[in-house]
């Protein structure tokens, strides 16, 4: 077993758990237990009730505290709905949401996520998964390349870059992170080449894992299952989950047009009890900073 505190060093651990709002003989779903740091603190603040903990990776699982008001299951929690009636459960309290990969993912070199190592090309949340970052860079056409690296990492050169990865394989498959990182040298600037390539790798693990859709799955699925009064925190790192986030606490869809009934006012789920988002502050962000780019957004069930 990995010791929980090397493991992930939760993030906005105490604005999270203070904005969940904590009811005795609650129920609450974390829907990314990863180390169990965030649901270790809500069990520390639950007097009797239970936490339903989901996490995909089996390096998550192996890791479980042991707690008889936890219970983790080994899933995507975009089946959280499907897994909770499982339980016979239909409506909790509380469902908190760490949109971030793990240090643990990270800083393990044969999960490919990390620029820092030659591993692999892989970056699967679940190891149950088929396909992995390295099919995504062989297979993609250049068109859907330059998409992906422009919508989920921002990169300026994405078309450029697309052509230079579909050049490259043309010559050799590219099976690693080295490999990757080599076949763009010529895209990446000299002067902030640690970043881009973290915008690359993010691009790839986003498509990979379909992280996009399973947070519109996660989102619309909590307008259903929190009782009214129940809290929604989700803890985002890059400004398009973000925006989807604000949007949905808003107005109840990703677009953010507010709806209205026949009388003028507004139709929506939630009340948003953050108007601006919660960012760590400085001295977290020194102590960890994987924190510097978090974003936590916080609702109300009406």
């Amino acid at each position: 077993m990995i010791v929980k505190e090397m493991y992930h060093n939760p993030v906005l651990l105490n604005e999270s758990i203070e904005g969940l709002n904590i009811k005795d003989g609650g129920t609450y779903v974390d829907a990314t237990y990863g180390g169990g740091g965030h649901t270790s603190r809500i069990l520390e603040e639950l007097k009797g009730g239970r936490v339903i903990a989901f996490d995909q990776d089996i390096d998550a699982i192996e890791n479980k505290q042991q707690d008889t008001r936890l219970q983790l299951i080994h899933a995507n929690f975009r089946y959280m709905t499907e897994q909770l009636e499982a339980k016979g459960i239909t409506k909790v309290d509380g469902i908190l949401a760490d949109l971030g990969i793990s240090s643990h993912q990270i800083d393990t070199p044969e999960r490919g996520f990390s620029i820092r190592f030659d591993a692999p090309l892989d970056m699967r949340m679940s190891n149950q998964s088929a396909r992995t970052a390295a099919d995504i860079v062989n297979t993609y056409p250049a068109p859907r390349l330059q998409k992906m690296f422009s919508v989920y990492g921002e990169i300026t050169n994405a078309a450029n870059l697309a052509r230079t990865i579909e050049r490259a394989r043309s010559v050799k498959h590219i099976r690693t992170t080295g490999d990757l990182i080599e076949a763009i040298k010529s895209c990446t600037p000299p002067h902030g080449a640690n970043k881009y390539l973290a915008q690359v790798f993010q691009s790839l693990r986003i498509e990979l894992n379909e992280e996009v859709d399973v947070l519109k799955d996660l989102l619309r699925q909590s307008e259903t299952l929190l009782n009214k009064g129940g809290r929604l925190v989700v803890i985002s790192y890059h400004s398009l989950e973000d925006r989807l986030v604000k949007n949905f606490m808003r107005t109840g869809n990703f677009e953010g047009i507010p709806q209205k009934n026949m009388y003028g006012h507004d139709l929506r789920p939630f009340e948003p009890i953050t108007k601006k988002p919660v960012v760590p502050a400085e001295e977290e962000i020194e102590s960890n900073n994987r924190a510097r780019s978090a974003k936590m957004r916080i609702a109300e069930k009406l």
